[in-house]
């Protein structure tokens, strides 16, 4: 399975729930995670999206890194449907995506 076909279905998904999955891209900086996913309630994380069992490059686990010590949650995703359960959970308000974090 494709990196593109796992993000594209979250994407859908993530409409469907009435939330945004942006592309987010900076021009300056390559490691950067693939989608700012914003969401009701003020929910908001990225996720970075790999082909099944492909792994984030040294690079964007520093990018990660440095955007967890800002409180900010990134999670990497190689499973169709990975995506949308965290968000799932997410959206149940019983945690933050940050300590969500810390489950996964």
């Amino acid at each position: 399975m494709l990196e593109k076909t796992i993000e594209n279905a979250f994407y859908k998904y993530a409409k469907s729930r009435g939330c945004t999955a942006e592309k987010f891209v900076s021009p300056s900086k390559r490691s950067v995670p693939d989608r700012l996913v914003t969401c009701p309630g003020g929910v908001m994380f990225f996720i970075e999206f790999k082909a099944p069992d492909k792994k984030p490059t040294p690079l964007q686990l520093r990018d990660h890194a440095k955007r967890k010590e800002m409180g900010i949650a990134v999670f990497v995703c190689d499973q169709k449907g990975q995506a949308e359960a965290i968000l799932d959970i997410a959206l149940m308000g019983a945690v933050t995506p940050s300590q969500l974090l810390e489950v996964i």
